[in-house]
């Protein structure tokens, strides 16, 4: 049977996933990962993964693979909601972490750059929250300029349709309204780490801060 989302899409094979059930296996930790675009998450992210033995999940990454997968029923919507710097439907996202939670078989996870928005929290909370725990939200702090010209730079190279200045102006203004209102959220329930990912930092000095987040 195939499974539809709340704007009608089907996505996933729901008979493959419940033989895969989430449910089925013992509880995973969860530490979401956010900050502004360019922040450096993603290179944390790595770190963290050698360091501690997380299993890293890039909900961007997964969202451009779906994108990309010719088979893939949503790839064109995903890519007009990149394209615009808007986030994606929650049913997409969660149901596509998810399934790459599943995948793995792992019991410690970083999600990144997720929840974006309160869409994104309450399908987190409806759909994973009795089958994960979230630990913490580990927030990169870093100034808008400097996000801006890493974000540049790694456009250079990128092949990225977003990594442009046009792009990255929505995607700053949707982190100020979608993403750190989630930050707040979460410091409100005592549950944010914060870490300066900011100038004149290197991305080893920023991992001294994070593994005291971590022990």
């Amino acid at each position: 049977m195939i499974g539809l989302c709340r704007s009608g899409l089907c996505l996933f094979n729901r008979t493959l996933v419940s033989k895969l059930h989430l449910a089925k296996m013992a509880k995973p930790r969860v530490v979401f990962v956010l900050g502004a675009p360019g922040s450096g998450k993603g290179t944390q992210c790595e770190k963290i993964v050698q360091h501690f033995g997380y299993t890293h999940l890039s909900a961007g990454d997964l969202l451009r693979q779906e994108r990309n997968d010719p088979a893939s029923e949503v790839g064109q919507l995903i890519h007009n909601y990149i394209k615009e710097g808007k986030i994606v439907p929650v049913e997409i996202t969660c149901g596509l972490i998810e399934k790459a939670m599943v995948k793995s078989g792992k019991s410690k996870f970083l999600i990144d750059g997720f929840p974006r928005n309160h869409d994104n929290l309450s399908g987190w909370n409806e759909q994973m929250g009795e089958k994960a725990e979230v630990a913490f939200v580990l927030f990169v702090e870093c100034p808008e300029e400097v996000c801006t010209e890493r974000i540049l730079k790694r456009g250079q190279s990128s092949g990225r349709t977003d990594d442009n200045i046009e792009s990255l102006r929505k995607r700053f203004n949707t982190y100020t309204k979608e993403t750190v209102p989630i930050v707040r959220h979460y410091d409100q329930l005592e549950k944010v780490r914060k870490i300066n990912g900011g100038t004149g930092r290197t991305p080893d000095e920023v991992f001294e801060d994070v593994k005291q987040m971590f022990q």
